[in-house]
């Protein structure tokens, strides 16, 4: 299969209805670009739109190129460089650092809106959050930072846990980092980390399906763009094993999961999306701080799925909770 030909069918793009880029040369074009999939993402594009909208562009005001890596990192720089090779106005990502870092491996020059789960200083990605120095600007999630946090709240959960079991995609640029992290946290109480490694949904079947053969009595999943993709995969097998787990996101929690901490995908891509029309508007990165969110990190709990795994919840995870649902 030819490059061009592949690109088509793996990026899907979409253009908003009623705008036609041959009919209306005028009109701005927008780049996204994602390491996540559209059908995981449909309901956050409404709050991307909706932070256009507040900047002033409605869905007849600017055309969108979609790129969908559907968890396949590896396809993220093809996606990008297609999206450079269109000539957008910008670029906006979404679906971790990961998308951040391939747009901004294609274009030094094309403004960058992105959300990034990691510190955009440590990415190489800016100097400075205050006024960046490149190209790049966003919001800065820290979801991977909070990963020994949500590992803490799982021991609060299950004080007895002596083996957690892990699970993270070894794609991930952070993975060696954040395993490292989980496992020395985990020996801090006396458990073990099991690393359950997966880049495909086959793996994950495979990974979870061992998972009762290891002595595992809990489940940490990590922050990732590819599993969150798999969310209603995860929270079923986590259901059908009655094992407690932890996620880094609500979307988990609302899908049936037990507990989450994290912050909200749909703020950070709310504030991608106002940044991305101010910059269409005239402004520069260097104009836009890097805003961060880990002030804003809640904690969700699912009551009903707790009262199905026979699990309570601790009141000093209750009286913390910013969500609990009945």
């Amino acid at each position: 299969m030819k490059r061009r030909e592949f690109i088509a069918i793996l990026g899907s793009a979409a253009i908003w209805p009623g705008v036609a880029a041959a009919q209306r040369p005028s009109v701005p074009v927008i780049g996204f670009l994602s390491s996540a999939s559209l059908s995981a993402s449909q309901l956050l594009l409404n709050d991307f739109r909706k932070g256009l909208a507040e900047a002033g562009y409605d869905a007849q005001s600017v055309i969108i190129e979609y790129r969908w890596a559907d968890g396949r990192y590896d396809q993220l720089p093809a996606l990008a460089e297609d999206l450079v090779g269109r000539r957008v106005q910008v670029i906006a990502t979404a679906g971790g650092s990961t998308s951040a870092l391939a747009a901004s491996k294609a274009t030094s020059t094309i403004p960058i809106v992105s959300i990034m789960g990691s510190d955009p200083v440590k990415l190489g990605l800016s100097a400075s959050l205050s006024r960046p120095d490149k190209n790049v600007t966003g919001v800065a999630q820290l979801l991977a930072d909070a990963e020994v946090k949500r590992l803490e709240i799982l021991h609060e959960l299950v004080p007895d846990v002596k083996m957690v079991g892990y699970l993270a995609n070894p794609n991930n640029a952070r993975f060696n980092e954040q395993r490292s992290l989980v496992e020395q946290a985990a020996s801090g109480f006396g458990a073990k980390v099991r690393v359950l490694s997966v880049t495909t949904k086959a793996e994950i079947d495979a990974a979870l399906a061992s998972v009762s053969s290891e002595d595992i009595n809990a489940v940490l999943v990590a922050a990732d763009p590819f599993l969150f993709i798999n969310v209603d995969q995860i929270v079923a097998w986590a259901a059908t094993q009655s094992l407690p787990a932890v996620y880094f996101v609500r979307e988990y929690v609302r899908a049936g999961g037990l507990i989450s901490y994290g912050t909200r995908l749909g703020d950070a891509l709310r504030q991608t999306g106002i940044y991305t029309g101010r910059i269409l508007a005239g402004a520069k990165p260097a104009d836009l701080p890097i805003v961060q969110q880990s002030e804003k990190i809640e904690l969700s709990v699912n009551l009903r799925t707790a009262r199905t795994l026979g699990i309570t919840i601790p009141n000093s995870l209750l009286v913390r909770a910013d969500e609990v649902i009945e």
